[in-house]
C-alpha cells in the first residue's frame, strides 16, 4: 500500500503526520506493523526497497536456517508446517515471510528512502524521504544492524584477474570464475559459504577468524531444544555474564544443511581445504595471514565442548535420560602457522568477503548513539523520548534479531508507545 505526503491546493505542502512511523520492513518492522495494528494505533512501515528485501537478495542459493523450524514465531504466525524439527530452505523461508506479509497487511511505503529522521522542538519527530515530508509522534527503527558490507582497504591492491565479492553477494560455486576461492571470516557465513563451496569440489583457502562454534546434536537431540529447555533464550541480556558485551559477539557457526550437522573446519582441512589465521594485509604480492589458526581453532573447540557441558550438567540435576555424554577431539591440527601465501601462485581466482557489516544510522539525528556507533538503549527503548529500536542482536534476548524473539520484543515496545500515545497527537 504506497502514500504520500498530502498536499492542499494553494497552500504550502504540509507533512502528514503518523502517531508512528517505522523504518524498515523486514521482519522487525512488520511486527511492530502487527503489534500496533493489534493496539489500534495509526501507523506507517517506511521501506528503501520492498518488504523482506534482504531475505531475497543476501542469501545464496543453498542457504538454509541454522536454528530449527519451530523456532519461526513472528507474532501471530507461528511456524505450521510438518517439520519443526527442520531447517528451511531459501525458497522455503520467503514462503513463511510471504505468509506473514500477507497476513499482516502492514500499511507500506516501498522504495522510499529515509534520509533524516529528527526531533522537533514541539514534541515528536520529522522525518525527510525520497517521497515527501512526514511527521510521527513516536518512531521505531526497525532496519536491523548490518547495513554497510565490510571490505578492508587491502581489498584495492589485489590482482585486477582475482573476482572480490562481499557474502552478500554469493550465488552458488558455478557463478564464480575458475580456481581456487579465498575465503574471509569463519562466523556463520563464512563458515557455510566455505561448506558450499568445498561440497561442490572447489578448492577452497579459508582465513580463520575467531568466531565459536556448537554441535547441533548433542545425546540425542538438537542442541537448541537443549537450550530451549535450559531458558537459554529467555535471559535477558542484564542478566548475561557479558551483559551489553555480549552484543558483539560472533555468531556459532554449524548448519541446518541436509538435516543439520556440525561445521568441522579441521575435518574440511583433513579433506582438503587449506586453513590459514585471520588476513592481516596484503603486501609485496603476498597475502599476509596472522600465526593464530591452532588458538582460534582450539578456542571454537573449547566453546563448542563448554555448551555440551553445560547441557550434561542440566541432564544430571534433572534426572533426564539421554543419549551418552562426550567431548569433540580434534581429527586434524595444523602442521604449522603459514603467515603468507601468494595468490596467484595458489591459483586463487575470487575472494569472497566474510567480515560481517557496520551499522549506517547517519540518517537519524538524536543523541542516541555510543561511541562506535550502536545505539544505547533499554530494550530497544532509548534516551530520547518516543524513538525505538527493534530487531537488533540481543536487543533483550538472544532471540531478539531472530524469528524466535522479535514478537516479545514487539509486543514490549507496542505497549510503551500506547502508553506514550496521546504525545503524537498533540504533537501534530
Amino acid at each position: 500500500m504506497s502514500q504520500a505526503a498530502s498536499k492542499i491546493p494553494g497552500q504550502a505542502s504540509e507533512p502528514r503526520h503518523y502517531s508512528v512511523i517505522i523504518v524498515g520492513g523486514g521482519q522487525a518492522g512488520l511486527s511492530m506493523s502487527y503489534c500496533l495494528r493489534r493496539a489500534g494505533i495509526d501507523h506507517l512501515v517506511i521501506e528503501k526497497h520492498t518488504v523482506t528485501h534482504t531475505w531475497r537478495t543476501q542469501r545464496w542459493d543453498a542457504f538454509c536456517l541454522v536454528t530449527p523450524n519451530w523456532q519461526c514465531a513472528l507474532p501471530g504466525y507461528p511456524y505450521s508446517g510438518d517439520d519443526p524439527h527442520g531447517f528451511m530452505k531459501k525458497d522455503e523461508i520467503i514462503d513463511y515471510l510471504d505468509g506473514f506479509i500477507r497476513m499482516v497487511d502492514a500499511p507500506v511505503l516501498e522504495h522510499t528512502e529515509v534520509r533524516h529522521v529528527r526531533p522537533r522542538p514541539q514534541g515528536g519527530f520529522a522525518v525527510s524521504t525520497s517521497a515527501g515530508e512526514f511527521s510521527a509522534g513516536q518512531v521505531v527503527v526497525a532496519s536491523g544492524g548490518y547495513h554497510a558490507p565490510i571490505v578492508p582497504r587491502m581489498a584495492e591492491r589485489l590482482p585486477a584477474s582475482i573476482v572480490q565479492m562481499q557474502s552478500s553477494e554469493y550465488r552458488n560455486p558455478q557463478a564464480l570464475p575458475d580456481g581456487a576461492v579465498l575465503v574471509v571470516g569463519s562466523g556463520q557465513s563464512g563458515a557455510q559459504i566455505a561448506e558450499d563451496l568445498h561440497l561442490a569440489g572447489r578448492k577452497v583457502v579459508l582465513a580463520v577468524g575467531e568466531a565459536p562454534r556448537c554441535a547441533r546434536f548433542y545425546r540425542g537431540r538438537d542442541v537448541v531444544d537443549w537450550l530451549a529447555d535450559m531458558k537459554y533464550y529467555d535471559m535477558p541480556v542484564t542478566e548475561h555474564p557479558l551483559r551489553e558485551g555480549v552484543r558483539d559477539n560472533t555468531n556459532h557457526y554449524v548448519t541446518g544443511r541436509d538435516g543439520g550437522r556440525d561445521i568441522d573446519l579441521r575435518r574440511f582441512a583433513a579433506e582438503g581445504m587449506e586453513l590459514y589465521g585471520v588476513l592481516d594485509d596484503f603486501r609485496d604480492g603476498l597475502l599476509r595471514f596472522a600465526p593464530n589458526l591452532m588458538q582460534s581453532l582450539d578456542d571454537a573447540d573449547a566453546t563448542y565442548n563448554r555448551i555440551n557441558a553445560s547441557i550434561d550438567k542440566f541432564i544430571v540435576e534433572r534426572g533426564i535420560e539421554a543419549g551418552e555424554p562426550g567431548v569433540y577431539e580434534p581429527v586434524w591440527t595444523p602442521p604449522a602457522e603459514r603467515t603468507e601465501l601468494d595468490p596467484l601462485e595458489a591459483g586463487i581466482g575470487s575472494v569472497i568477503w566474510c567480515i560481517g557489516f557496520r551499522p549506517d544510522f547517519s540518517w537519524l539525528d538524536a543523541p542516541v548513539f555510543n561511541g562506535r556507533g550502536y545505539p544505547a538503549h533499554s530494550r530497544g527503548v532509548t534516551g530520547q523520548a518516543g524513538l525505538y529500536f527493534l530487531g537488533l542482536p540481543w536487543l533483550h534476548t538472544w532471540g531478539s534479531g531472530r524469528f524466535s524473539g522479535i514478537a516479545r520484543d514487539a509486543e514490549y515496545l507496542a505497549a510503551l508507545i500506547a502508553a506514550h500515545g496521546t504525545a503524537g497527537a498533540l504533537a501534530a
